[in-house]
């Protein structure tokens, strides 16, 4: 594929316009990250659903912990088919229905009298929003060119965080009068997602197979593919730490409060949305290798430091080396599985990249939440260090495949 328009740019006009490279990047692309824009500015049903069914249900903190772990084992069970279908059926139309069909779910889940039926649509309704990431990302890998992939994957992490630093927020203030309008303005903000794609990106023809065609390799007997992904999920439990361990260290045992903990999140969401796209598209050249390791070993630095950082300058300051670690690495790791997916089966290489982050977000914060208690916060920070660190070493062996 030629290289576009933007691409291969001096560093000394990246360091004038920051953002050029993004001048070439195929209407599609944009389409795509503007569907998940308007998407993610109504995501709020999953950060209150504990909430939803501890307040607005009455059950207790036990029994909403297995609403939670419903969600999960619908994550879990659809990231290995839910690529496979889409490579089977078309990216674009199982981006389409996976909106459409989660959107509506969201209108009819609050609506649920009976604890049964409303496990089975939280499944549900985990299982089709899965299917979203794999479709969008084999959609993404498509339709950019090589050299343009981390600052597309970039762009689109840009704008999941820029609908997640608007829904929680708003969803705050809806919970406070409705939770069950926390379900249907996000199932509406869904379908306004499916409708702007609807309207505006083509779904093209699934090409026929030419004559002695060879399907690509499984991404199950992919050895290269495995020996990206398996260090790649202890990163991930680190970094999932913010939702488990991170709270308690900085809520509890430093009593600097829950505001003081979301302006954390809120520091993470402004360094990714000045920041991530115009690094990645400076960075667009360097190896995978070589950033897998700078992004896991920030994570670890980042992390690791944590266990000394007890004021709020220091822990601002270790928020923004484990953020530069989640800029660096996360595109790069998609835009490496991407290398080593063959063009039939981009969403199942994709599908199992999502696996790996619905398993790390199960596991990191329970494990990370079972260490703490046991040992403490300070031998749990330090073994971040540790794992990421070592995680790193294992990711830059990897090495681009020739053909890209």
């Amino acid at each position: 594929m030629p290289q576009r328009a933007g691409y291969g740019a001096s560093p000394e006009a990246l360091l004038v316009n920051p953002w050029r490279g993004l001048g070439g990047l195929p209407r599609e692309v944009w389409l795509v990250c503007a569907s998940t824009l308007v998407n993610r500015l109504g995501t709020m049903a999953l950060p209150f659903l504990v909430l939803y069914l501890t307040e607005g249900r009455r059950w207790t903190p036990a029994e909403a912990g297995y609403g939670m772990m419903v969600y999960g084992l619908g994550a879990l069970a659809a990231g290995p088919f839910s690529g496979r279908l889409a490579d089977r059926l078309g990216h674009v139309q199982v981006l389409k229905a996976s909106l459409w069909t989660s959107g509506t779910l969201l209108l009819v889940l609050p609506l649920a009298t009976t604890r049964p039926l409303l496990f089975s649509l939280i499944f549900l309704w985990a299982g089709l929003t899965q299917a979203f990431w794999p479709s969008a990302m084999a959609l993404l890998t498509g339709l950019a060119a090589p050299e343009q992939r981390k600052a597309v994957f970039a762009l689109h992490r840009l704008s999941v965080n820029l609908g997640m630093a608007v829904g929680p927020a708003a969803g705050g203030f809806i919970a406070h009068h409705s939770y069950r309008w926390v379900f249907w303005t996000d199932g509406l903000s869904t379908l306004a997602g499916a409708t702007l794609l609807s309207l505006l990106l083509r779904t093209p023809s699934l090409p026929s197979p030419a004559p002695g065609h060879v399907p690509g390799a499984s991404p199950w007997r992919n050895r290269s593919l495995a020996l990206l992904l398996l260090p790649f999920i202890p990163a991930l439990m680190v970094f999932f730490q913010v939702e488990g361990t991170l709270p308690l260290w900085v809520v509890r045992d430093l009593g600097l409060g829950s505001r003081f903990f979301g302006l954390l999140f809120t520091v993470n969401t402004l360094l990714i949305v000045v920041f991530e796209v115009p690094l990645n598209l400076a960075m667009a050249h360097w190896r995978h290798g070589r950033l897998l390791l700078l992004g896991s070993l920030c994570l670890a630095v980042g992390f690791g430091l944590t266990a000394w950082a007890t004021g709020y300058m220091t822990l601002i300051l270790t928020t923004v080396v484990w953020t530069f670690g989640e800029m660096i690495l996360f595109p790069a790791m998609s835009d490496a599985v991407a290398t080593l997916a063959p063009p039939d089966r981009r969403g199942e290489y994709m599908g199992l990249l999502s696996l790996c982050f619905a398993a790390a977000l199960a596991l990191g914060p329970w494990l990370g939440v079972l260490a703490y208690a046991k040992v403490g916060a300070r031998p749990l920070w330090l073994s971040t260090f540790v794992i990421a660190g070592i995680s790193g070493l294992l990711l830059a062996r990897f090495r681009t495949p020739k053909s890209i």
